[in-house]
C-alpha cells in the first residue's frame, strides 16, 4: 500500500456520515489514506488486526483458504464499504485476507479510534450492529446455498447479487470485473464448473457475456434457477 495525501473526503463511508458532526477533526486526526494496487493486498488472513478499511473507490474481494490450495470468497466490497471488521473480536487477528480487485482507495482507522468511536457514536454503534445482523445472515444463507443449492442456481444467485450490489455501467453490464475462477471461489466451485454453466446461461441467452464484463439480460430466469427446490 502506499499513502496518498488525497482520497478520504469525510462523506463517503457511514464512517464519516454516522459519526457526530463534532467527532470529525478527530477522524481527520487519526484516519490514513492509502492506494492499492490491482491485486495487491490490505490485510491476509491469519495478520494481527491493526485497523479498519473504509473503501473510497474501486472494488475489493474478501476471501479465506478453503481447502489446502483453494480460496472461498466470501463478498465483494465497493465504494463506501467497511472490510477488516470481521477482525473485531476475542483473536484480534484477521479471518479472511482483502485483495483489490482494480486500483483502489481506502481510509484506515486504527483499532484503538475505531472501538473510541463506537463508544462516542451511537447511531454509528446502531449502523454497526445493524450491518453484523446482515451480514450474518448473508453467511447463512450462502452456506445453505453450497449445501443445497446445484451449481447451477449458485451461479444465478450470485449474479443477481452483484447485480443488485453493483449496479450496471454504460453499457448494461454489472459494473464489476469478474473472473471465472473468482466466480467460481465465490460460488463454491470449480473454474471448470463455473466456465460451464456461464456457458450454458449464455445459451440460454440468460446473460450476455463481453470479456469479464457479464450483463444479466433475463433477470426472471436466473430467479427461477436460484430458488432452493
Amino acid at each position: 500500500m502506499k499513502k496518498d495525501k488525497s482520497g478520504c473526503d469525510l462523506s463517503t463511508c457511514m464512517f464519516c456520515r454516522l459519526c457526530v458532526p463534532e467527532w470529525r477533526p478527530a477522524i481527520q486526526a487519526h484516519k490514513q489514506t492509502y492506494t492499492v494496487k490491482k491485486g495487491g493486498l490490505l490485510f491476509k488472513e491469519g495478520d494481527p488486526v491493526q485497523g479498519i478499511f473504509f473503501l473510497f473507490s474501486g472494488s475489493v474481494k474478501v476471501h479465506k483458504h478453503w481447502g489446502e490450495e483453494k480460496e472461498l470468497i466470501v463478498r465483494f466490497a465497493r465504494r463506501g464499504d467497511i472490510v477488516g471488521h470481521r477482525g473485531v473480536g476475542s483473536t484480534q487477528l484477521y479471518p479472511v485476507s482483502a485483495t483489490a480487485l482494480e486500483p483502489v482507495e481506502v481510509c484506515f482507522i486504527p483499532l484503538e479510534f475505531f472501538q473510541a468511536s463506537l463508544k462516542v457514536n451511537h447511531e454509528f454503534l446502531y449502523a454497526m450492529m445493524l450491518f453484523y445482523a446482515t451480514e450474518l445472515q448473508d453467511s447463512e444463507q450462502k452456506m445453505r446455498n453450497l449445501v443445497n443449492m446445484p451449481v447451477k442456481g449458485r451461479v444465478a444467485y450470485a449474479l443477481l447479487l452483484l447485480a443488485e450490489k453493483f449496479g450496471q455501467d454504460a453499457e448494461g453490464n454489472i459494473d464489476l470485473i469478474l473472473s471465472r475462477q473468482d466466480l467460481a471461489s465465490y460460488t463454491g466451485t470449480t473454474y471448470e464448473t463455473a466456465f460451464r454453466v456461464m456457458s450454458e446461461l449464455i445459451q440460454e441467452q440468460a446473460i450476455a457475456v463481453s470479456g469479464k464484463s457479464i450483463a444479466v439480460t433475463d433477470t426472471a430466469k436466473l430467479q427461477v434457477y436460484s430458488q432452493l427446490q
